[in-house]
């Protein structure tokens, strides 16, 4: 008879060198028993990371922030580097955009804690930095080892993480097909359901299908996404996402569930406006921060040459409406064709 806890979903041990760097995301825990696994934690490092962790994938910023802080100078190692990933990111939701550059800038500059350190720290900190990183669309850190080296050292759940992070800056690239390789190697390889990178695999595989206009496979992968996010309420990867998913949330989420929808899109508004605060500066682009979500999800398909009635027909509008956001968009933006749009986007 197993001995397993419920909320494991499979025999998955961590590594205890590695036990206190983003627990809950290095977890195979069983959807909607996220909470329980956090609340079985004993009292210590881990617990303290896996709360500010389930704060902030659950859309809760500040609760986050407030459990990251005092970790920013704990003695464990690895609670520092996850303190420094959170206490970034729940600030760009809360517009504390200093205390957000000062977490990235540690965050980034992990290497630097781990250098002389073991392969295992080594590899520890260049995931945070790497991570970090990607997903304010900025270069990788100097300094970093290889993915090859990198990966034999990281358990299960953040290795499955860390290909998300190479398959978003693949996506970024406009390799599409070669980081959607990525995805599906992931989870072809996966020992067990890891939700928090699952999810976050699952969204970037909508980024590359719709951008390979692909959306009947965008919509599988993003309903597989949700059945995941829901049970625990780990919504905040969606509104993170939300500009670059292409109207898949708009088309595949809000008819079915309006009031979810209501509060991604409250996270995609406060995330996305600190997000640019830091993105536009440290990289000199100037994606856009004057547009509603609707009106920046028309813009990023339209900029990629799809035609008013693709666009309705994808989003559910009218196509009176498409012409409508493009109209307010160009108003906005300055600009007065659709090609202009591009630099306002994201990639």
């Amino acid at each position: 008879m197993s001995t397993h806890q419920p909320y494991l979903n499979r025999s998955v041990r961590t590594p205890p060198r590695c036990a206190n760097l983003m627990p809950l995301m290095n977890t195979a825990f069983t959807p909607g028993t996220a909470s329980a696994f956090v609340d079985s934690l004993a009292p210590g490092p881990r617990a303290s990371v896996a709360r500010a962790e389930l704060a902030y994938f659950t859309g809760d910023a500040a609760s986050a922030r407030s459990l990251a802080a005092p970790l920013l100078k704990s003695d464990d190692v690895q609670a520092r580097l996850s303190a420094c990933l959170i206490y970034t990111y729940a600030n760009l939701a809360l517009g504390c955009v200093n205390d957000a550059r000062f977490a990235l800038d540690a965050a980034r500059g992990a290497i630097n804690i781990a250098s002389g350190g073991s392969p295992e720290l080594i590899a520890l900190a260049a995931f945070i930095a790497n991570t970090a990183s990607a997903l304010l669309h900025l270069p990788t850190p100097e300094g970093m080892p290889s993915a090859a080296d990198a990966l034999p050292h990281l358990p299960a759940g953040l290795r499955f993480f860390s290909c998300y992070v190479q398959a978003h800056r693949l996506y970024l690239e406009g390799s599409y097909e070669t980081s959607l390789g990525i995805i599906q190697g992931a989870f072809a390889m996966a020992d067990a359901v890891y939700p928090i990178p699952a999810i976050y695999l699952h969204l970037a595989a909508v980024m590359n299908l719709v951008s390979l206009r692909r959306t009947d496979e965008a919509r599988r992968h993003i309903l597989a996404a949700w059945e995941l996010a829901r049970p625990d309420g780990l919504i905040e990867a969606f509104g993170e996402h939300h500009g670059l998913l292409g109207g898949m949330l708009e088309a595949a989420i809000k008819p079915a569930w309006p009031d979810d929808f209501r509060r991604i899109i409250d996270i995609t508004y406060r995330f996305s406006a600190g997000w640019r605060r830091v993105h536009n500066p440290l990289s000199g682009d100037s994606v856009a921060d004057n547009l509603t979500t609707t009106e920046f999800a028309v813009c990023m398909l339209a900029a990629r040459g799809w035609s008013n009635s693709e666009i309705a027909e994808h989003m559910g509008f009218s196509v009176n409406r498409v012409k409508e956001c493009l109209s307010n968009a160009f108003r906005k933006l300055g600009v007065t064709s659709r090609k202009d749009l591009a630099q306002f986007m994201l990639s």
